[in-house]
């Protein structure tokens, strides 16, 4: 057994050495647009990740597309670095634009629940810059509330005391697509808002009340949502009082 431990360890690190060595060739480098775009597009974990860091540009919207399809199905390294590089991208309004596809939408519909806070973080960062297009924000408003409503109904199910994995699961998607929804209140129906806000300000986790009374602080003084927002700044916990 400790001979069979002992080759596992070094066939470990024998892996992280490869990979090191590989990722440092690899940012030595001086590759091609094209080099990158491939790289992105069929390379292994190390590949992806240099050739997303190295990346200070996209030319058209199918570069655009292979990048953000990194999002998903593969590696968290990988997920987390094309996230960042998206959101430096779209600091560039000329960049922005090639992000503009109903496929790529759907993809930051599921980045922003990521398992990972920091992909989720970016890409929220990265998709207030698309506001200006209204294609994006109808589209991505419409699916955001519909993903909202269905994990809402799963966390009003769940009992806080049981299978707490399983909620601490469900419960950080919803937290953020709640942190999305203060982004784009302003595109969402005012009854919309009140259904989702009546709801998730009597859920038994303060991190929900907490984006619930943010929500409620960017919008309007309409008297059911007053009413929430009177009974949430005197919630028991601090984070949620603050607001």
């Amino acid at each position: 057994m400790a001979k069979e431990m002992q080759n596992l360890n070094t066939g470990y690190y024998q892996t992280l050495d490869e990979n090191f060595n590989q990722a440092l060739n690899l940012f030595e480098k001086n590759l091609s647009q094209n080099e990158l775009i491939s790289m992105l597009e069929e390379g292994n974990i190390v590949q992806k990740q240099i050739a997303a860091l190295k990346l200070s540009h996209i030319e058209n919207s199918n570069q655009a597309k292979i990048l953000a399809k990194n999002l998903t199905g593969q590696d968290g390294k990988i997920r987390e670095a094309v996230s960042l590089k998206i959101f430096e991208l779209m600091q560039n309004q000329e960049c922005v634009r090639y992000f503009y596809d109903r496929t790529v939408y759907d993809i930051f519909l599921n980045a922003i629940i990521d398992v990972n806070s920091n992909v989720c973080r970016n890409i929220i960062s990265a998709i207030k810059l698309m506001k200006i297009n209204p294609d994006f924000t109808e589209y991505f408003t419409n699916k955001l509330v519909s993903l909202t409503e269905n994990l809402i109904e799963k966390v009003k199910e769940f009992d806080f005391q049981d299978g707490k994995y399983k909620v601490n699961k469900e419960v950080f998607k919803l937290y953020w697509c709640l942190e999305t929804i203060c982004e784009f209140s302003g595109y969402i129906d005012i009854a919309i808002i009140k259904k989702i806000t009546c709801q998730t300000a009597f859920i038994n986790e303060y991190t929900i009340r907490e984006k619930t009374a943010k929500i409620l602080s960017q919008n309007p003084a309409v008297p059911e949502l007053d009413k929430l927002r009177n009974m949430l700044k005197n919630d028991k916990n601090y984070y949620v009082r603050r607001f």
